[in-house]
Parts: structure tokens; sequence; C-alpha cells
């Protein structure tokens, strides 16, 4: 059977209840409804995304109305709720807390509204290992303890561009039930895109979530997933496949669907078929929404050599095309957070060098571009060299 995805309208961009409520509602029902996945008194993790410490207005989070709308649905249905994500940097209560309070969570939690039963914010900070035999890439795993909280999640993503995967989603979202700065460790193990995607895909392919979400009333273009610009799109989105429901968010906002590694290697590896299995378009079709001129990053590089010229050439390339990270002391307050967070540890702060300004080795440094996403003064930009434009122009 092939797989749905829902596309519903929603133009509440200040996010009032009611409407989110109907919009979720709806879209979820146009896939058959919440008994087409879950089972009344089973345990639900909602795993949202909270890459970092950020407004809601900033859309670089799941909104905190969309979540309290779909969390007062499924327990209505008859479930408990566990709100959970791993953020950015380490994964420990006293930040968890404080991410929970800069993303509006905290009064899901306990002080806007008393704890409603039934609905609870994760405060388990441990990890676990587990075996993943059929991984593509990964056969063991470091994810959070919570999973082992609850029987069944789902995702619930932010509709956002990505500077080194080009598009977060569904997919992506899973990446964090990877705890802290497992993360980075992932990043840097697998700093080249094909093989960061097959990470990310062999993750959500175990961790299973058996319907996904997606909040796009206000999603985020350019700089994203956290320095982006906030962009009104009035949908939301759902499917019983996380993959599908990229491929559309994607077509969605008109971004070639090839250009996104998650996408490119779940349809190299077979687990979705645009050719010959399409999914079952419920709700609205793409052509009811009008997004025109969505700024997407454009992460293509020098992939074009690789296995096609000597080293000595290719490292040439490296230092004259590759996209780099560069900070602006205009915005940056040394905070220190990109060194710390940077996987292969290729940022220094010297005060004898630039002030104390973060400076990169560009020799060490995975284009990972963590310095960018979780940069709190949005302080980092990532540069394409002009020679690099043009030859990716065409």
């Amino acid at each position: 059977m092939n797989s749905k995805v829902a596309l519903v309208k929603c133009q509440s961009f200040d996010y009032d209840y009611k409407p989110v409520r109907e919009a979720i509602q709806e879209a979820v029902e146009a896939l058959g409804g919440f008994s087409a996945f879950l089972s009344p008194g089973e345990r639900v993790m909602l795993k949202v995304n909270l890459l970092m410490k950020k407004a809601p207005e900033e859309a670089t989070t799941t909104h905190p109305v969309f979540v309290e709308a779909l969390a007062d649905l499924v327990t209505e249905f008859g479930c408990d709720v566990l709100i959970a994500d791993s953020p950015g940097g380490p994964f420990v209560l006293r930040m968890l807390e404080s991410v929970y309070k800069g993303c509006g969570y905290d009064r899901l939690g306990r002080s806007e509204r008393p704890e409603q039963p039934g609905i609870k914010l994760n405060r388990n900070v441990k990890s676990m290992e587990r075996e993943n035999a059929d991984g593509y890439l990964l056969k063991r795993l470091t994810l959070i303890d919570a999973l082992n909280d609850v029987d069944k999640v789902i995702s619930v993503s932010k509709l956002k561009t990505h500077g080194m995967m080009k598009f977060t989603g569904a997919v992506k979202n899973m990446f964090g039930t990877v705890p802290g700065m497992i993360k980075a460790e992932y990043h840097f193990k697998m700093p080249e895109p094909d093989d960061f995607a097959d990470m990310l895909v062999d993750i959500c392919e175990h961790v299973r979530p058996v319907l996904s979400l997606m909040d796009g009333i206000v999603g985020m273009e350019g700089a994203g997933p956290s320095a982006g610009d906030p962009v009104d799109l009035g949908v939301v989105l759902a499917s019983d496949n996380p993959h599908w429901l990229d491929m559309t968010a994607v077509k969605l906002v008109q971004i070639d669907p090839q250009d996104v590694p998650t996408l490119r290697r779940a349809v190299t590896r077979g687990l979705i078929d645009p050719v010959n299995a399409p999914a079952e378009m419920t709700g609205l079709p793409l052509k009811a929404f009008h997004i025109p001129h969505f700024k997407a990053p454009n992460i293509r590089s020098i992939e074009f050599l690789r296995g096609h010229a000597p080293y000595f050439i290719k490292h040439a390339a490296d230092l004259m095309l590759k996209p780099r990270p560069v900070f602006d002391s205009r915005h940056c307050v040394k905070c220190g957070d990109c060194r710390r967070l940077c996987p292969p540890q290729a940022i220094a702060m010297d005060k004898a060098v630039r002030e104390g300004y973060p400076v990169v080795d560009l020799s060490k440094c995975i284009r990972c571009y963590c310095c960018q996403e979780l940069c709190p003064k949005e302080a980092v930009e990532i540069h394409r060299p002009l020679l690099l434009r043009l030859m990716t122009k065409f």
C-alpha cells in the first residue's frame, strides 16, 4: 500500500490555538485518524525540534502552540504524551530546562498552566546503546534513554532550510534522539554529506516514527536551521512516512529533491520509489499553495571532482572552492559556543589573534556548519568563494 501525505492550509501565522488544532486534526484524519497509528493507553513521544534556545517567533523550533494542540489531541485519544528532544550542546537537565523556557515550552509542563495529566516534558537525560543490525552505515547507535519510556514516536518537525543538508524536516528531526555531544561525534565521523545523510536515514529507520507532522505554518528560509528568516507558508503537513513527508515539503518550497542528501539516499536505498510507487496525496494538492521565491541555501560544492582528479588537484580545490564559515565580529560576543561545540575542534579563540574572536583552521574544518547552526547570536555566515559560485551557477 502506498504511503499517504496530507496537506492542510493554516494561515494563523500568530499561532492561535483553535485554527492550529483544527488544521492538525484535519491532516491526521486525512490519513485515517489517530486510530490508524495509535491505541488508547499507549505512551507516545512527540519528538519535536528544539535545536536551541530561541523564541517561537524566530521559527527555529517547532512552535509550542503546534505541539500543545497535537499533545491535547493525542491525550484526548487516550494516550500519554512525552515531549522530547536533545538540543545542541551538552544533554544535561539544566540546559534542557533553559531550552524549554526559552522556546516557550515550559508552560506545557508547569508554569502558565498546571502540568496536564498525560502530558509531560522529558527530563530524563540518560543515554543508551542500541544494536542496529539493519543499519546501512551505523550498526550501533547511542540514543536518548527517553525512547525506553514510550511505546511509539511521532515526529513533529519544523519546515526549515539547512546549511549542510539543504533541508531539515521529518528525517533530520530524528537526529535529536541522539544525545547532546554524541551528535558532534557523528558529525566528525561522517563529514561527507551523503555519509551524514545515510547516518540520519539509519537513525530515522531505527526509531521509526509511526506518524510524522510538520509545522509549516511559519517556516524558515535562507541561512537555516537557526540563522535564517521566518517565512509565512501557511501549511500543516502529515504523513505515515517521514521520507515522503520531506519529499512533499521540498517540492512545496520548490527545492529539487535530488539536492537534498537525505532524500537522495532514501531513494537510492529503495526506502521510497517516486517513479513506481508515488505517495497518495490527500487533503489539498501542492498547486493549492503558492510559495514563490523561497530562499534555499546552495550547498553544491566540489563533489564533481570526487574520484575524477588526483589528490593535489582536489586539495587545491578544497582551499579555493569549498564553502567556509566566516565569523562576524559585529555580532560575535566571544561566548565560545562555536569552539566548544565544533566536532573536529577546528576553532580557536586566541586573544593574540583577532582579539579573541573565533578563527577556524580550514585544514581541520569538515564543513558540518555546527558553528553556524548553534551560534546564539547568528554571527556565523557560510561564505561561498566567487569561483565556486560561478562554477555552480549553471
